[in-house]
């Protein structure tokens, strides 16, 4: 092995990251890179080339890590113990704000930091370290501020690499342990990287809190608004339905009198006609007495002397030129009013269900208006074939996807790299990263299926973990109950739907489920942050409950 003398972190460092190798890999011209340089850089340029010497390669070149030069790397790396021999002259003045963690009156500014102390030491404090045979082996550094934090706990050695699969910081030796087919890049970089996210993320929180803040006002503004409307509703309407009491009162009134003066009229025209016919009877009655007398006559002579003057009727109404029908009248002005009455009550009973909308059914009303918010931002979705799990079966047009019994064993398929191994899921082409998009799924009567959103990046190969954090926001039915596929086991809904809405807004953080047929919402995830493009994610699931081989149908939103 090479000695210390002839090998330094210099001759170790990526052409491309300037940083010492992470995974290092040999192209086939002979130039040493880092793994993920190499392959970001490959990645954004249209030919496979070398960095260095600008050789064309026919084909990528299938990179392994050069064991050799990584055990070199982290030979280099180790030799970072400075093995100084103990002198009398003083030694050279370090610039650093890091100041010796031993020093108790004034900190002297430290010289070296010990990894297996965790403790930074000055020029005095340090020279046991050149002494001691214990402590000969221990590793110095340059002094490193906040050491306890930047030192990896199990190997005791400086946190420089980070895994971006893991979200973590490690150091070299972490690498070829669980991180060996990681995604790991210099510390550095990675701060960088997650920098810049950061920086949009802090962008898209303040857009947020603007736009939540713009929201709040807005919503003061129509409440006062509303305040306002409500008065004017409440004093115009008592106004109207008290005028309309006062003109009921009045018609009322009216309406007695007429009645009243009607049967007074009847009355006195009847009383005179009775009058009259009293009249007429005392006549005829004298004329019959009269008629008697003179039927009585039996000398013809003085008979018919008396005849014309006893014979002769007295003068009579026609009987038939008279009759009473007030009765009738006023039973024909009763009907009127029962028909007039009827139509104010069926008009009284139509506002009063309109006051009821106002009032008890006012929650029916929202998810009604929600509902046809949300169908406005409709986009087309078509499944992905390429991302389909080997026993989905597709539509020809995209728009359905089903569980096929009958594809039988796959494990000898050539598998694209998109393509989901274990979940049997599909993904929409289409992806989304910002703005609002909808669409609706028919899922009739299954028994069991999985419908959301899903990262570009999710899990394609093995199992997800349904944990908080899988890149995929989505409900899960299971018989006749929704759980969401982040929380197995909790119930979020009851019962079964035959259409479910799907309802994104990326740049509000929130995705929601509707209940199309009844209007109802289902679940809503909220504060979600979205790093990168979302694609709809569809999942029939198996037979394993039965009734479950129909398909999950994506259906256009219903106008009527």
């Amino acid at each position: 092995m090479a000695s210390s003398s002839s090998l330094c972190e210099d001759q170790f460092l990526c052409p491309i990251c300037l940083d010492v190798f992470v995974k290092p890999v040999s192209t086939p011209c002979g130039h040493n890179f880092c793994m993920s340089c190499i392959t970001s850089y490959w990645d954004n340029t249209p030919v496979w080339q070398c960095p260095i010497c600008k050789e064309d390669f026919s084909k990528r070149p299938n990179l392994k890590v050069n064991t050799f030069i990584s055990e070199l790397v982290s030979h280099v790396r180790s030799l970072r113990v400075t093995n100084i021999p103990i002198q009398s002259a003083p030694r050279q003045q370090v610039d650093s704000d890091v100041r010796c963690d031993v020093c108790t009156a004034t900190q002297t500014v430290a010289v070296k930091s010990c990894l297996e102390c965790l403790t930074s030491y000055c020029d005095g404090h340090l020279e046991p370290h050149y002494v001691a045979s214990g402590l000969k082996r221990h590793m110095l550094v340059d002094p490193v501020e906040n050491l306890v934090n930047k030192v990896c706990r199990k190997h005791r050695r400086l946190l420089r690499l980070f895994c971006r699969n893991d979200n973590s910081v490690l150091c070299d030796f972490c690498v070829d342990g669980a991180h060996a087919n990681h995604d790991v890049v210099p510390v550095q970089r990675g701060y960088a990287e997650k920098t810049a996210l950061l920086g949009k993320s802090e962008a898209k929180v303040q857009r947020m809190i603007q736009e939540r803040l713009q929201k709040v006002q807005n919503t003061r503004t129509l409440v006062k608004q509303s305040e306002v409307k409500t008065k004017e509703v409440v004093a115009h309407s008592t106004r109207d339905l008290t005028e309309l009491g006062s003109e009921i009162k009045k018609i009322q009134a009216e309406l007695i009198r007429a009645v009243e003066e009607k049967q007074k009229s009847g009355e006195e025209q009847a009383e005179a006609f009775i009058c009259a016919m009293e009249s007429e009877l005392c006549d005829l009655k004298a004329t019959a007495k009269n008629m008697e007398k003179l039927k009585q006559t039996k000398d013809p002579l003085s008979f018919l002397s008396s005849y014309p003057n006893q014979s002769s009727l007295p003068h009579t109404m026609d009987l038939s030129t008279f009759s009473f029908t007030r009765h009738l009248e006023i039973q024909h002005m009763h009907r009127y009013f029962q028909s007039s009455i009827s139509q104010l009550r069926a008009l009284l009973l139509q506002i009063n269900e309109e006051i009821s909308k106002c009032s008890g059914g006012a929650e029916n009303a929202s998810n009604d208006a929600t509902l046809v918010y949300m169908q406005q931002y409709e986009v087309n979705v078509v499944l992905d074939t390429d991302t389909a799990h080997p026993l989905l079966s597709l539509s020809a047009d995209g728009k359905q996807v089903r569980y096929n019994t009958g594809t039988g064993l796959w494990g000898n398929q050539v598998l694209s790299p998109n393509m989901f191994t274990v979940h049997l899921a599909v993904l929409g082409r289409r992806g989304f990263s910002s703005g609002r998009f909808y669409f609706e799924v028919y899922v009739g009567q299954k028994t069991e299926w999985c419908l959301g959103v899903a990262t570009a990046s999710i899990q394609r190969v093995g199992e997800i973990v349904r944990n908080s954090n899988p890149g995929l926001w989505a409900i899960w039915f299971l018989l006749d109950k929704f759980e969401t596929f982040s929380s197995p086991g909790v119930s979020v809904h009851v019962g079964k739907v035959e259409r479910v809405g799907v309802f994104v807004d990326y740049d509000g953080g929130e995705i929601s489920f509707f209940d199309v047929v009844r209007a109802t919402p289902i679940h809503t995830f909220t504060e979600c942050f979205f790093m990168e493009e979302l694609y709809p994610y569809f999942n029939p699931c198996d037979n394993e409950y039965g009734s479950n081989l129909a398909p999950m149908v994506i259906m256009p939103v219903c106008t009527e």
